[in-house]
């Protein structure tokens, strides 16, 4: 659907605004309640081992520093082709992510693997640049061969209100992720949710950042006090949830920073199912960004397929 068909009028900031807090408020109470009580459901045996295997496949093996290095992306890829070197049937993360610069190193140590390359950009993580240097940003890491594009919203433009500069920077960004030849690159959008100060900002900055022709909204960069959480990720997927009952796009969601532990991801992954439906549990629909939650997925996966627990050593340190 159009974008103007969505908002019913022509795109301004007054009729964006309008449509925006058209949108029903967040019950605070209820829905950490709702994500709490998910929190607690037992999963069994089996369908953890399956979940284990989900996770896996659904992270965004991330490094992100300002201390990274071709020999350290290098490092982290050949991790991701090859998690577990004692089980040659261990799933493999969907992406890598990395800075621009560092593209090429990540396409040429993955090679013909199925593994692919985001890359973040537009001034990442602070958003604070000209168009001019966020699309150059853009178009360089898709020129470097990024299947994916990790873009971060104007949160400064969005608090103030300022919705049509969020909603076009958004579409621009989408058309530099474009190639002569070739699939486009995908486009994630980063909320910063940390920053957007309440539930209905989230939702809000969710439908926007959908309206505007993003193929997945992503909680966090990471680099903030508050990333993801349970109630913020549980919010961002009955927007999805809810976009796709009302135009037939699917919208992918993906949480960052700050899960680590297997029992996080099979919270999440729980999460998921009972809100957005088993639809989306697939690595098209989510995914995690996460730079060191492989480690401990990789152990508690060993100790229920072999019944023995092995300690951090029996993973690579990132």
């Amino acid at each position: 659907m159009q974008a103007e068909e969505i908002v019913g009028s022509r795109l301004t900031n007054q009729s964006l605004s309008r449509w925006l807090h058209s949108l029903p408020g967040v019950d605070k109470v209820g829905l950490e309640a709702r994500a709490a009580s998910l929190a607690t459901r037992s999963i069994k045996t089996t369908s953890k081992v399956w979940g284990l295997d989900m996770a896996i496949k659904m992270m965004d093996l991330t490094t992100l520093e300002g201390m990274d290095t071709p020999q350290r992306v290098r490092s982290l890829c050949q991790k991701a082709m090859t998690p577990d070197m004692d089980d040659p049937e261990c799933p493999t993360p969907a992406a890598i992510c990395v800075y621009g610069d560092m593209v090429p190193h990540a396409k040429a140590a993955l090679g013909k693997s199925k593994i692919y390359v985001a890359a973040v950009a537009t001034a990442f993580p602070s958003g604070r640049a000209s168009m001019k240097v966020k699309l150059q940003d853009t178009k360089d890491a898709v020129a470097f061969g990024a299947d994916e594009i990790d873009m971060v919203i104007d949160r400064g433009a969005f608090l103030s209100g300022n919705y049509l500069e969020v909603f076009k920077q958004i579409q621009a960004i989408k058309q530099a992720c474009q190639r002569p030849k070739g699939k486009p690159a995908h486009l994630k959008v980063i909320l910063e949710t940390g920053e957007l100060q309440t539930y209905d900002n989230i939702r809000r900055a969710s439908y926007l950042a959908m309206l505007a022709g993003a193929d997945f909204i992503k909680t966090s960069t990471g680099k903030v006090t508050v990333n993801a959480t349970l109630p913020i990720t549980l919010l961002m997927l009955e927007a999805v949830r809810d976009w796709f009952d009302q135009t037939g796009e699917l919208i992918g969601v993906k949480p960052a920073g700050g899960i680590r532990t297997a029992k996080d991801a099979l919270k999440y992954l729980v999460v998921v199912k009972e809100t957005a439906g088993e639809r989306w549990l697939t690595p098209e629909l989510f995914r995690f960004g996460a730079s060191s939650l492989l480690n401990d997925v990789l152990m508690q996966r060993k100790k229920l397929l072999t019944k023995t627990y092995l300690g951090p050593d029996y993973v690579s340190v990132d």
